[in-house]
């Protein structure tokens, strides 16, 4: 009998060992587990920039230990990040989560904070302002969907033409109202925007194809993007897997971000044309 009780106490003891353990493991994060280091996945120029913060003072002083992961696919490492792979990414636009949690209903992404806006520039090598832009005069713009619409929404909004009211953001050149210069349009591969400049009036240039052409939107351009609602598909976001979007941890990112150090940083070796942008997500959502 008084071994039956030894027993019955020390099953006892290890519950309450495994109880304490599980505790233990359980931060503050939204009662998700508290991990050592935050895998972040992201593309393009934008491995430099998380590298960068990944290894600096102002990540270790709030505690952060960051494993930057670097993907050539988008679609890709939003489903690493939906699954669990990657814990959180940054490289895509609000327009593009919204498209992707479309196609997915199953592998929900959310934005934990916004980062930057690097704007679509109006270049020529022809004319130097909106106003000397004669009738006539072609315009080369990309001819993907996504970046056919961001530009004639930024010719739209340089009062060069109008568009239909029910515009969306595949639209294209069929859903142009009004083009009272009589405008021409020359569809062309995103990459060759600063090869044409010479040989066309007019060229849509998105930043990132526009820095390895050694162009400075808000130097070289004759007319460019502004932070603006009218823009605000265009801001670039943190995102994370739904079930993870009150983790405080993940959050933490945001802050770092927009650092003044880190910025500094950002705006010395992208000459300034990764426009930050600390806005709350309702800017996004409205």
């Amino acid at each position: 009998m008084r071994r039956k009780r030894q027993t019955k106490w020390w099953i006892v003891g290890i519950i309450i060992v495994i109880l304490l353990g599980v505790g233990l493991s359980v931060g503050t994060n939204g009662g998700l587990t508290k991990k050592d280091k935050i895998t972040l996945g992201t593309v393009g120029p934008d491995v430099q920039i998380w590298q960068h913060i990944a290894n600096s003072k102002q990540a270790k002083e709030v505690g952060l230990k960051i494993k930057v992961k670097s993907f050539t696919d988008p679609v890709a490492l939003n489903r690493a990040t939906a699954s669990g792979e990657v814990d959180v990414n940054a490289f895509q636009s609000w327009s593009y989560l919204q498209a992707y949690n479309k196609e997915n209903k199953k592998a929900q992404l959310v934005a934990l904070g916004t980062t930057y806006l690097e704007p679509m520039g109006l270049y020529s090598d022809r004319y130097k302002s909106i106003k000397d832009i004669p009738d006539g005069a072609t315009v080369a713009i990309a001819n993907n969907p996504a970046n056919t619409a961001r530009g004639l929404l930024l010719l739209q909004s340089a009062g060069l033409i109008k568009l239909k009211s029910n515009f969306g953001a595949t639209s294209g050149i069929n859903d142009i109202s009004s083009n009272p210069k009589n405008l021409q349009f020359k569809e062309i591969d995103d990459t060759t925007g600063p090869r044409v400049l010479k040989s066309t009036d007019l060229v849509l240039i998105g930043n990132t194809i526009a820095l390895t052409g050694h162009l400075n939107v808000l130097k070289d351009s004759i007319y460019h993007e502004k932070v603006s609602q009218s823009t605000k598909n265009n801001i670039n976001v943190i995102v994370t897997a739904k079930k993870n979007r009150n983790n405080t941890e993940y959050r933490k990112l945001v802050k770092l971000y927009h650092n003044k150090q880190i910025q500094a940083w950002i705006n010395q070796k992208y000459q300034k044309t990764k426009v930050n942008v600390d806005k709350p997500l309702n800017f996004l959502k409205h």
